[in-house]
């Protein structure tokens, strides 16, 4: 237990700014822990999620819902330090043109911010401000349980990508060394099981706080069956496209494409629970 504790708090530590007392923070940090703490990533993304989730159960009683949606995700980038928004623009400058393999991980490791980019950014920023508050509108707890969904299954995809590719990069200059080795597959089912059971608790919690009775009692079980479907469907074709792209144009992964990848099931989570409520 206390072995798993230690690997859970060097991942806090890894994907969020939040403070950790001294001593836990000087016995949780060991580099070469970080591919085993990945087992723990998918349920700092929860911890994430539902932090941006009581910012908008809060802000929208005061504010319109794309208000709310936008305090909400600034919350979350701010948490994270927008380490996965970085990673989706260094991305997509790097594979949207036509750089060759060498070329594109030296367009990853360039700070400066491209056309593409700049572009996948915003449309990536507005897309999640703009399907939270949908969520919002249509019911406020239903909004907070695809925010903590939508978290926990992007860091989930990441660590999925992880254990099914090699490292693409110079492992020596690699930003994190550990993650540049392989993931176990026992590390990344970890991952997806914890985004599976983060999924159920979500969808019980909205059940317990009334979310569903608008749709009514068969019409809610429905949508529920309907949500797991498509919502598993979506971000498995989201894995296997990326892991097809990504082998085919850096015979692997990067940090910045497990950024991407994360960025993208996020979208990809919150467009489904959008479509599925929506309709």
């Amino acid at each position: 237990m206390r072995a798993e504790l230690r690997l859970f708090f060097l991942a806090l530590q890894f994907l969020t700014r939040l403070p950790l007392p001294r001593a836990v923070a000087q016995a949780a940090f060991d580099p070469r822990s970080l591919n085993q703490a990945a087992r723990h990533f998918a349920l700092v993304g929860a911890i994430v999620g539902a932090a941006g989730a009581i910012v908008a159960l809060l802000a929208v009683r005061l504010w319109p819902p794309v208000v709310a949606a936008t305090l909400a995700l600034a919350f979350t980038v701010w948490l994270t330090a927008a380490f996965h928004e970085d990673g989706l623009a260094d991305t997509f400058d790097a594979l949207l043109g036509a750089a060759p393999r060498e070329k594109a991980l030296a367009i990853m490791k360039d700070s400066r911010i491209g056309s593409y980019g700049a572009a996948v950014l915003v449309l990536s920023l507005l897309l999640r401000v703009l399907l939270l508050a949908e969520l919002l509108r249509l019911q406020p707890w239903l909004a907070a349980a695809a925010l903590v969904v939508a978290h926990t299954a992007g860091r989930a995809c990441a660590v999925l990508l992880m254990a099914s590719l090699p490292y693409a990069g110079d492992e020596a200059h690699a930003k994190a060394k550990p993650l540049a080795r392989s993931v176990r597959a026992a590390d990344a089912a970890w991952a997806l099981l914890t985004a599976v059971a983060m999924f159920t608790l979500a969808c019980a919690a909205c059940h317990g706080f009334g979310a569903f009775d608008t749709f009514g009692g068969s019409a809610s079980d429905a949508r529920l069956l309907a949500l797991a479907l498509a919502w598993a469907a979506a971000l498995a074709l989201l894995v296997a496209l990326m892991r097809a792209w990504l082998r085919r144009r850096l015979a692997g992964f990067t940090g910045d494409t497990l950024g991407a990848c994360e960025q993208l099931a996020e979208i990809v989570s919150l467009l489904v629970f959008a479509a599925v409520f929506s309709a």
